[in-house]
């Protein structure tokens, strides 16, 4: 009986993990040493060679600051996570952390994956 109940707890565990939406395009995420599953409506993908996008959409980052505006008038708690590819220039992600402040995004955040520790 408890190995039929095991089983159900799991099989909706691994269906609920199923379930949940990612925004953005594959990136290799950069490791941090503390990583919070963040939930953010809007997702910026940096790909490996530079190219921005906007929930999959490529997108100049000069377009982003309007985009992003128009998106802050129907959300007012507008938030924003920026998926850089580990080999991005450094300041291909600063350019774009830029155009989401001129957008007046007051959350922002980087998203990484958390370290493996070593034992």
């Amino acid at each position: 009986m408890i190995d039929t109940v095991f089983f159900l707890l799991v099989f909706f565990m691994m269906a609920s993990l199923a379930m949940t939406v990612h925004g953005g395009i594959p990136v290799n995420l950069p490791k941090a040493a503390k990583a919070e599953a963040a939930r953010a409506p809007v997702a910026i993908s940096i790909a490996r060679d530079g190219v921005v996008y906007l929930e999959r959409e490529p997108i100049e980052p000069a377009q982003l600051t309007a985009r992003l505006q128009a998106r802050g008038r129907t959300e007012p708690d507008l938030a924003v996570v920026i998926e850089a590819d580990t080999e991005v220039l450094h300041g291909r992600v600063v350019d774009v952390m830029d155009a989401v402040r001129l957008a007046g995004v007051g959350k922002l955040a980087i998203a990484v994956s958390p370290r493996e520790t070593q034992r």
